[in-house]
């Protein structure tokens, strides 16, 4: 889950570099004066930039793929102990166990 969330946060995290690259384009005689002054301040706020991508797509991923999980993985287990609608061979396991 956690590579497949950091792969998201980048591609989102490069539409928005070359976005803003887009939108900035009247910048590029001052890049050298930019990144001189001010390069470690961009640096940071782009790392807390991808860092609280990150953290909303982890958070978006578990409300919407784990939703519920807890109660529908006890439910599956009262059925397996009880051995109610689910094959034998799981009921077998769980009682080796």
């Amino acid at each position: 889950m956690i590579p497949n969330i950091f792969f998201a946060t980048t591609i989102i995290f490069i539409a928005i570099g070359f976005f803003l690259l887009q939108e900035c384009n009247f910048l590029i005689p001052y890049r050298t004066l930019l990144l001189e002054k001010d390069g470690r301040t961009i640096a940071t706020f782009a790392g807390l930039l991808f860092l609280n991508l990150f953290a909303l797509m982890y958070i978006l991923v578990r409300k919407i793929y784990l939703k519920d999980t807890g109660r529908k993985l006890a439910h599956i287990e009262k059925q397996i102990r009880s051995g109610e609608s689910i094959s034998d061979e799981l009921s077998r396991r769980l009682n080796q166990e």
